[in-house]
């Protein structure tokens, strides 16, 4: 880790240990405003350490600190104060070990960009593949590693669907003039695509995981990396159900996530071999 985002990290290890101290001291001496500038400042920090997206695991765990429910699932409104304050410590205490066990941070200090997917021909594409690889990663470090592994392939089908479709249409506008220029007495005949390919205009979404897979290593694109993919994260679209939450009947391990981890910046390395 360079020297600016230790710094960084450190500051921010700061700002959460000063927030859990005010906590602990309104626990013991509560007052309605001193409370709410507290809840303010953390909701702050949270903010910042989640890249401002509300998707992300801290911002949702925060969020749920002020909700608790009752046995049978409903949504209890009225919260004790001690309790409200409980739980936010929790969700500090969560975002201090995050930070403390990682060499470098999800998201990068104020007025810096991760470019990790500056590869990735889809520019719109770029910002929602750097959110998944980094809540791929807290989620790997909070124990989710079913969330982990499914983030991890989802990234893996996004990167090649996008080179494979950005190599298609390449080839397209190359052969377009060659098509025109050829005559029927060449008898010339379109190659057969790969199973599972569908014709030269079958869109490149529509195929299944291993085949896009398949069709990448074919093409050079990327190598034999995707051969350490676990079973399970072959077939990772199996692993929610119809709502896109994780089946419970579907654990993944630690082991088979961090796999699918792996495999993806060996995929990513592969795309962009400047890395």
């Amino acid at each position: 880790m360079d020297e600016s985002l230790r710094a960084h990290v450190d500051a921010s290890l700061d700002q959460i240990e000063d927030l859990r101290r005010r906590g602990r001291q309104i626990k013991v001496t509560p007052a309605v405003d001193v409370m709410r500038e507290w809840q303010r400042d953390c909701a702050a920090a949270i903010n910042q350490l989640s890249g401002g997206s509300k998707a992300h695991w801290l911002s949702r765990a925060y969020s749920g600190a002020f909700l608790v429910r009752a046995t049978d699932g409903a949504v209890v409104v009225d919260v004790s104060t001690s309790e409200i304050v409980d739980r936010i410590l929790d969700v500090l205490a969560q975002a201090r070990t995050s930070l403390s066990s990682i060499d470098s941070l999800a998201i990068p200090p104020a007025g810096t960009s991760p470019r990790r997917f500056e590869f990735v021909h889809n520019a719109e594409l770029r910002p929602v593949l750097e959110q998944a690889f980094a809540d791929s990663h807290d989620a790997l470090e909070r124990g989710a590693f079913g969330l982990a592994l499914i983030l991890s392939c989802g990234v893996i089908e996004a990167v090649l669907t996008d080179a494979l479709d950005y190599v298609r249409s390449q080839a397209h506008d190359a052969s377009a003039s060659a098509r025109h220029e050829s005559t029927a007495s060449y008898g010339e005949t379109s190659p057969k695509p790969p199973a599972g390919e569908g014709g030269p205009d079958a869109r490149v979404a529509a195929w299944s995981f291993e085949t896009r897979i398949a069709a990448a290593e074919r093409m050079g694109l990327i190598r034999g990396g995707c051969a350490r993919l676990p079973p399970v994260a072959r077939k990772y679209r199996d692993l929610t159900d119809a709502d896109g939450e994780l089946r419970a009947d579907a654990p993944v391990s630690e082991r088979e996530a961090r796999l699918a981890g792996q495999v993806l910046r060996v995929v990513m390395r592969d795309l962009d071999p400047g890395r």
